[in-house]
């Protein structure tokens, strides 16, 4: 078979990653795959060192920073392009199946209801506004050649507002627990971190909505309260929100925990990181559909707190495999969070519980065999 996937970025975060797991599936099972991508990055150099042909093209990529006049027509000047391009690759290389990673990828879609070709979308987000955009993106979703994956009963349940139910099936992301299993950091030495602090951590893009301001302030309650311990970010800005670094090195201030906050770029050495902290919180502001950082953090054997909502309330069984917080409540949450810093046994057991339920209910095996059902269906 020969499949065409389009991708949203070339960064190696959570969607991306699933596109290589994918890419790596289909090539051992003798399947031709080509990827197009807008831009270049650690991503397109992973792909070609599977085998697989990447081109770098612009998709007109949907994204926030386009909502306004010039953006709009800037972005169907750019999808009319793309559609120009992959409607003409489809019929050169006799493509079998479009794969459109993201919603952020749209031009898929038309490609395939014009050429008859069957067209899976992998869908990754929750879009509540702009609510004109939703209701588009829904309209697509129902067309005849798609079939939707969404990575969360949380996707689902939106999206159905207006996509008919049997138009999206669900799967989770699945995580190599295996890779966790064993392993040792010197992420603490490297960074000078002393081995009797308790290491609070988050990863993700750097984003408004993802929390890393909600971090400092949760960071600041529990440092009144505990010295013992020190703080962990990781990951790289989105482009135009350079400014939010500045936001948060202000609150690390005002919180006056400039020597116990430590900020890194993206790191690909993610067992590295996982393995050297005692508590990950993901913070998210807004609905975050299938954080693949929590179930890293779970199979890592780490005690996990998330806000209450979105994927995160799949995965997590509160106050057994996880702890739930309030979204936006820096005071509440660092109460919920606290007993883990002081009860060493409390932490390590839920730790325990997480990696068990993720070896259970969220295995790569089961993503493996699922999304294959789905590429080869006939």
């Amino acid at each position: 078979m020969k499949i065409l996937f389009l991708h949203s970025s070339s960064d190696l975060y959570g969607a991306s990653k699933i596109i290589l797991a994918v890419n790596e599936l289909c090539l051992k099972k003798g399947h031709h795959c080509t990827v197009v991508l807008s831009e270049d990055g650690p991503l397109a150099s992973k792909l070609k060192a599977l085998g697989t042909t990447v081109i770098l093209s612009d998709l007109g990529i949907l994204r926030r920073q386009y909502l306004n006049p010039a953006g709009i027509l800037n972005r169907l000047v750019a999808n009319y392009k793309a559609y120009r391009l992959i409607t003409r690759l489809c019929k050169t290389e006799k493509i079998d199946l479009i794969y459109s990673n993201t919603t952020g990828v749209v031009v898929g879609v038309f490609v395939a209801s014009k050429l008859g070709i069957r067209h899976i979308w992998h869908v990754h987000e929750i879009i509540e506004k702009p609510y004109l955009l939703f209701r588009i993106l829904s309209g697509l979703i129902n067309t005849k050649n798609n079939k939707a994956i969404a990575v969360s009963e949380a996707v689902k349940t939106h999206w159905t507002k207006y996509v008919a139910p049997h138009k999206i099936d669900v799967l989770y992301n699945g995580v190599d627990y295996w890779l966790f299993e064993n392993t040792n950091s010197d992420l603490r030495q490297t960074l000078n971190i002393s081995p009797a602090n308790i290491l609070i951590g988050m990863m993700g893009r750097v984003h408004f909505w993802k929390g890393q301001d909600y971090f400092v302030k949760i960071a600041g309650e529990l440092f009144k309260q505990h010295k013992n311990v020190h703080f962990l970010i990781v990951g790289d800005v989105f482009a135009g929100y350079e400014y939010l670094h500045e936001n948060i090195n202000t609150l690390i201030g005002e919180n006056h925990l400039q020597a116990h906050v430590t900020q890194l770029p993206f790191r690909a050495d993610i067992t590295n990181v996982y393995n050297a902290l005692d508590i990950f919180i993901l913070p998210s502001l807004l609905p975050d559909p299938a954080p693949l950082v929590v179930t890293e953090a779970m199979a890592a054997g780490l005690a996990v707190v998330a806000t209450a909502q979105g994927g995160a309330m799949e995965m997590i069984e509160n106050n057994v495999s996880g702890l739930l917080i309030p979204i936006n409540n820096a005071a509440a949450a660092a109460k919920i969070i606290e007993p883990l810093i002081i009860q060493e046994a409390y932490r390590k057991n839920m730790g325990a519980q997480a990696k068990t339920r993720i070896q259970e209910k969220f295995s790569r095996t089961q993503f493996n065999e699922q999304i294959m059902a789905g590429i080869e269906k006939q």
